[in-house]
C-alpha cells in the first residue's frame, strides 16, 4: 500500500516557484508619468485657489484628494507586482487499523524507500526470525525492522522485543534495529529495547515519520553498532 506523503530529500521533485516578476520599462514610465501629471496638477490648482484667500479651504481639500489617489495607484501596482504565494500541501492521514499484517509490512517498506532507503524487502513471514522489512538506509547501514500491526489495546510486550533482539544483529546483522508498531509499548519493553539499542516506534511516532513532522528511524541511532 503507497503512503501519500512527502517524499524522500534525495529524490524529492522540484516545487513549482512563483516567478517573481520581472523589471517592466512600460509600467515604471507610466507610473511614473501618472505621478508627475497628479502632481502637476495638484501645484496648478494649489496656485489657482491660493490667489483667493477664500479658497484655501477648496484646494487643501483638492490637494488631499489627488495624494490619495496617487498613493492607491502606487498600492495597486505593488499588488501586481507580489508573487503569489504556493499553494499548501494537503495534510496526511493514513487509516492504519484498516491494514491487516501484509499491508502493514509493505507500507513499512513504503515509508523505507520513500525517505531514500535502498533494497528495500518485505521478508516477513515464517521462518523470517523476527524481520519483516530490511533496507539499506541513505548513509549506508543496513536496517532491520520488526513490524506489530497491533490494536489499541494491545501493547508491544517485552517478550516480543526479546525475540526480535535476539536475532537482529547476531543474525540478520542490523546496524540500525527497529519495532514498528501501530500501538504502543509496554514500559519492560521499552527498557529492554534501550538496553539493546532497538529503537522502537510507537503510533505517535509512526504517524510523525509519515506526514514528515518526524524523523525516519535510521536518523535517530547513532552511527554505531549496538549489540543485546
Amino acid at each position: 500500500m503507497g503512503i501519500p506523503a512527502r517524499r524522500p530529500r534525495t529524490d524529492r521533485p522540484s516545487r513549482p516557484v512563483a516567478r517573481r516578476a520581472g523589471f517592466s520599462l512600460r509600467e515604471t514610465t507610466l507610473g511614473f508619468g501618472l505621478v508627475a501629471i497628479v502632481l502637476c496638477g495638484t501645484g496648478a490648482m494649489a496656485r489657482a485657489a491660493v490667489g483667493d484667500s477664500a479658497d484655501v479651504p477648496a484646494a487643501a481639500l483638492a490637494v488631499a484628494g489627488t495624494l490619495a489617489v496617487a498613493l492607491a495607484l502606487v498600492r495597486a501596482a505593488r499588488r501586481r507586482r507580489a508573487p503569489a504565494a504556493p499553494p499548501a500541501e494537503p495534510p496526511v492521514y493514513v487509516d492504519w487499523a484498516a491494514m491487516d499484517a501484509d499491508a502493514f509490512e509493505q507500507a513499512v517498506a513504503d515509508l523505507c524507500a520513500r525517505d531514500g532507503c535502498l533494497d528495500v524487502e518485505v521478508v516477513g513471514g515464517a521462518g523470517d526470525l523476527g524481520a519483516d522489512v530490511v533496507a539499506t538506509a541513505p548513509d549506508g547501514r543496513r536496517v532491520v525492522v520488526q513490524c506489530k500491526a497491533y490494536g489499541p489495546d494491545h501493547k508491544v510486550g517485552s517478550q516480543d522485543v526479546q525475540r526480535f533482539g535476539g536475532t537482529c544483529f547476531a543474525v540478520h546483522e542490523a546496524h540500525v534495529a527497529v519495532v514498528v508498531t501501530t500501538s504502543e509499548f509496554t514500559e519492560p519493553a521499552a527498557q529492554y529495547a534501550a538496553q539493546c539499542g532497538i529503537l522502537c516506534v510507537d503510533r505517535r511516532g509512526l504517524d510523525a515519520w509519515t506526514d514528515g513532522t518526524g524523523p525516519a528511524p535510521w536518523v535517530q541511532v547513532p552511527l554505531q553498532e549496538a549489540e543485546c
